[in-house]
């Protein structure tokens, strides 16, 4: 068996295809690692829900903020934005099947070896793995009961702006939320700058990998969201996948045994 991650797809299907069938992927044997933002500003977001969940078991997921603004917008608590491309996928005939199968999936993933995990923009500075574990939990089951609708009510915001272990009812969850699925910077006490999404910190904040309260050193993290990274996190046990296949970059695929990436352009085969 050989693990793959594989960066931010934002609804590009064709490039991942290509780097499936350059790997040799095997669905039967291999396990397909997705850092989210399955779906969303690419030409293919309802091709893309359909061949994931077509793939099956082999499949280790995480939502990212593009995942849960679609599931927001399935439930009715928002609308699209201009730049969506969400409407195929709103209007397909198996839509409600496929928000079923995306709204089951983790905030978090760790593999039971214990030596990768993942999510889709990282893990708080403040958090142990076995916290932000617990934390994800903590949202998953919300977002997995009849209580979606209200979380989709109160998910948007930048407020609370950093954590703390009294949060309570929304603001928790909504906080929580954005560790796993908007960060970038954190400030000297682990806030969230939720602005800023260039290479370069603004003054007093530091990227989460590199924040000096982080104890996650030990563990490796893959995560996408950070496209201006350019998968260069220059961090050790840090693997940042998001290369901006969206914006015509590319796509990244990491053998998790090897460490190897494979790259496939996204400018003309979106």
């Amino acid at each position: 068996m050989t693990r793959y991650a594989v960066g931010d797809l934002q609804g590009c299907l064709k490039p991942l295809q290509c780097l499936l069938q350059r790997v040799n992927f095997d669905p039967q044997q291999d396990q397909l690692w997705l850092v989210g933002d399955l779906i969303n500003r690419g030409p293919d977001s309802l091709a893309t829900l359909r061949f994931l969940k077509n793939l099956g078991p082999c499949t280790r997921i995480v939502l990212g903020n593009h995942d849960l603004h679609f599931l927001a917008v399935a439930y009715g608590t928002t609308t699209p934005r201009p730049h969506d491309t969400l409407d195929e996928l709103l209007q397909a005939p198996d839509k409600d099947e496929l928000v079923a199968w995306l709204i089951q999936q983790p905030l978090m993933y760790r593999d039971p070896s214990g030596d990768y995990c993942m999510s889709h923009a990282g893990i708080s500075p403040l958090w142990t793995i076995s916290q932000a574990e617990s934390y994800a939990r903590e949202v998953e089951q919300i977002l997995q009961s009849s209580k979606a609708v209200d979380f989709f009510n109160n998910m948007y915001g930048n407020k609370p702006a950093g954590w703390q272990d009294d949060l309570q009812g929304w603001p928790r969850y909504r906080t929580i939320t954005n560790y796993f699925t908007r960060m970038r910077y954190c400030g000297p006490q682990g806030e969230l700058d939720l602005n800023n999404k260039s290479s370069t910190a603004p003054a007093n904040f530091h990227p989460w990998f590199t924040h000096p309260l982080r104890s996650t050193q030990q563990q490796k993290i893959i995560f996408g969201h950070w496209a201006a990274l350019q998968g260069k996190a220059n961090t050790e046990n840090i693997f940042a996948l998001d290369t901006g296949c969206a914006w015509k970059g590319h796509l990244s695929l990491m053998n998790l045994e090897t460490q190897a990436i494979e790259t496939c352009d996204c400018g003309d085969s979106r």
